[in-house]
């Protein structure tokens, strides 16, 4: 009663405990959903939000209709769709461009999988929307759940229409004047000779000139806009096998080859000994091989070339009931038996397929049966003649786009395989033999060209893996490893242990693959943790082992950090510090005058255009082609820095490109080629204008 009495006492105490904690609970689970009332977004176009919550169902959805895709795969091509669209719809609005109907139907008559469903193709073979429609209808009452997604990704069509309607658009006002047309064909027919000296930036020694890291860094913020660049991380990383030791593997083998002869064992319900009958002369095979194996019994008879190649000679001419093995093949140690064999299993065949019209054949024939009948009796004629020309005469001929570029050929062919008629003449008739064959497709042009025997096959197979012990050792090598590279060098400590140290390529916030390890988004997503410092070092669990990773270096957006920018920025720099020392050793006003003083020899270029100012013997000279061409004859140039060295060139004369009687060619090629960019260069101007906010990583983990 005192108990009781003490708890009564203490009850509102309990209660404002227990509640104060329920609101930490939820204030913490707040804070880490985005706050009170707020939905987090995945990221903002010029303002507009991307939720969160309808982001994450359209990356559901590209997962589930197409198989095998990871999700960070997913995740990327929904950001960049959602970016797009929402740039492409703003100038939708603004313009206001609408899709009907049939704008939306077009979009899914484009799409393959449904254009080319014998279900909405009418008579003709065309896409039938009215049949397309109908389904879509049916749908919503017998498949509920598929009709919701349909729905769901309907503003994506719609969208879609949209901006294949603005393209069109866009693309016709894409034109080339005759002017256009004119200034190309002298670019690309103007010519001019000159001659020239040429002093290469490699005549000077890269150590003779300095170029400082904020000499490059002033470059690149003078050239803000082409050096920028997105936050990035490297790491280095080092890969610890959890493989099997060699006593494992020892351990293994002696067990598998215990399974070949027979054996004692001592039966606890008998209490005595019972022989146990080994591999080799076991009745029941296949009970024998499920208790013994990692892999299932197979009763499937294969040819040799099925066989592991390293010993399909040997197994395949077993005779029955004998056992080849131990062996090691993908991973496993086996044993295998030969239970029976079959002669002429499976085939090889060439074949050139005439379809006609009213034949099952896919797409539109025009020819009669008697005319396919003759063309396929002509070819065989041919055939026989000259057998080597078989695969050129599938090419130009056969109906069958499945072997048509191959030479017509269908190796592995089973019994009953193909359609009926195709089938009797391959298995009914020996190698060699060719012939017309007539199937509801068309008619057949066959020759037979291999028989395979095949084998039924009892294997044992046991999977090489680490014993508990050599894995306990590799994880505490793991660990130690971790522990010891917090302080230490990772190159240093990988050294003593005999393993190697790889450095992966920059990584971006968004990418999942490492080289050498593939899919790691875990470690992707630790290194851009806000948490982790550069030094920072952290053990992952991975298929093949353990990763023992070290976070090298960290560069935030904005300036492309200074070890990628030496690649580009400090050639340029350098190449501007050796022209300034070349330009005082060519003295002089004339070609042999610079020539002399800088120990270098006058050259001729003939026919040059501007369309490929390729100066001979040095390379692509845009500047100094130009020069040439501006020149007036028998002109000469001061000192121009180029792409290879500094150059001197006195034109010798220019010829003009002959007048044609129209530019209509020259216009429609310049208009082709215009137009072909047009979505390329559209989205890209689109995204460099716009305001982009991106959260993905805090997402995507």
């Amino acid at each position: 009663m005192a108990v009781l009495s003490k708890i009564r006492e203490r009850s509102l105490l309990l209660i404002l405990v227990i509640g104060l904690s329920l609101l930490a609970f939820i204030v913490t689970d707040v804070i880490s959903n985005g706050g009170f009332g707020v939905t987090k977004n995945i990221g903002s176009v010029n303002g507009e939000d991307i939720p969160a919550q309808e982001f994450i169902q359209k990356v559901n959805d590209v997962q589930a209709r197409q198989r095998g895709i990871s999700a960070t795969q997913a995740t990327n091509m929904v950001w960049n769709q959602e970016v797009e669209n929402k740039l492409y719809s703003e100038r939708f609005e603004k313009i206001g461009l609408r899709v009907g109907k049939d704008h939306v139907y077009n979009m899914y008559a484009q799409d393959p999988s449904v254009a080319q469903n014998p279900q909405f193709l009418n008579a003709i073979g065309q896409f039938d929307k009215n049949k397309f429609n109908e389904f879509l209808v049916n749908m919503k009452s017998t498949n509920p759940d598929q009709w919701r997604m349909i729905e769901r990704n309907m503003p994506l069509v719609e969208d879609a229409a949209k901006k294949q309607l603005y393209l069109t658009m866009v693309k016709a006002g894409m034109v080339a004047t005759n002017l256009d047309a004119k200034a190309k064909h002298k670019l690309e027919n103007d010519k001019v000779n000159f001659d020239y000296v040429f002093v290469p930036y490699a005549t000077i020694n890269d150590d003779e000139v300095k170029v400082s890291d904020e000499e490059i860094t002033a470059y690149m913020k003078k050239n803000e806009k082409k050096y920028k660049a997105e936050a990035s991380r490297f790491v280095e990383y080092v890969l610890i096998e959890d493989k099997p030791s060699a006593e494992d593997e020892a351990e293994l083998r002696k067990s598998v080859n215990e399974i070949l002869s027979p054996r004692v064992v001592y039966n606890e319900q008998t209490k005595a000994n019972d022989t146990i009958a080994g591999f080799r002369g076991v009745a029941d095979v296949k009970d024998f091989v499920n208790k013994n194996s990692d892999v299932a019994y197979d009763t499937t008879f294969v040819t040799k070339k099925s066989l592991p190649i390293d010993h399909a000679e040997q197994i395949f001419n077993l005779p029955a009931g004998e056992v080849y093995g131990p062996y090691t093949d993908n991973g496993y140690l086996k044993l295998t038996r030969v239970v029976g064999r079959r002669p002429n299993a499976s085939a090889k065949v060439s074949h050139i397929l005439i379809a006609f019209d009213g034949s099952k054949s896919p797409g539109e024939h025009n020819r009669t049966k008697e005319e396919a009948q003759a063309k396929a009796n002509e070819i065989l004629q041919k055939v026989n003649a000259n057998p080597g020309s078989f695969a050129q005469l599938a090419a130009e001929n056969s109906d069958d786009p499945g072997s048509k570029n191959n030479g017509g050929i269908y190796d592995d062919v089973m019994p009953k395989q193909m359609v009926p008629e195709f089938d009797k003449f391959l298995f009914n008739n020996p190698v060699g033999k060719t012939g017309v064959v007539e199937t509801e497709f068309g008619f057949h042009v066959m020759k037979v060209l291999d028989k395979y025997d095949a084998v039924q096959l009892a294997t044992i197979a046991k999977e090489i893996r680490p014993s508990e012990g050599t894995s306990d050792e590799l994880f505490t090598k793991a660990t130690k490893l971790e522990m010891d590279a917090a302080d230490k060098p990772l190159e240093e400590l990988a050294k003593a242990l005999n393993l190697e140290v790889k450095t992966t390529n920059k990584l971006g916030a968004y990418d999942e693959n490492i080289q050498g390890l593939g899919q790691q988004r875990q470690i992707v997503s630790w290194a851009f943790n806000k948490d982790t410092e550069e030094g920072d070092v952290k053990k992952f669990d991975v298929p093949e082992g353990y990763v023992i990773a070290k976070l090298k270096s960290k560069n935030e957006k904005g300036l492309m950090p200074l070890d990628e920018a030496k690649n580009t920025v400090l050639p340029i720099l350098r190449n501007e510090k050796k022209a300034a020392l070349i330009k005082e050793k060519m003295k002089g006003d004339t070609l042999e005058a610079v020539a002399k003083s800088s120990g270098s020899s006058v050259a001729s270029a003939t026919d040059v255009t501007l369309a490929a100012p390729m100066v001979p013997g040095v390379g692509s000279e845009p500047k100094v082609v130009g020069k040439a061409f501006g020149l007036g004859e028998g002109k000469t140039s001061g000192l121009i820095e180029g792409n290879m060295g500094v150059f001197m060139v006195k034109t010798k004369n220019v010829t003009k490109a002959a007048e044609l009687p129209n530019y209509n060619a020259v216009a429609t090629r310049l208009k082709t080629e215009s137009r072909g960019g047009v979505q390329f260069r559209l989205t890209t101007a689109l995204k460099d204008n716009a305001d982009i906010e991106d959260n993905r990583a805090e997402f995507n983990q």
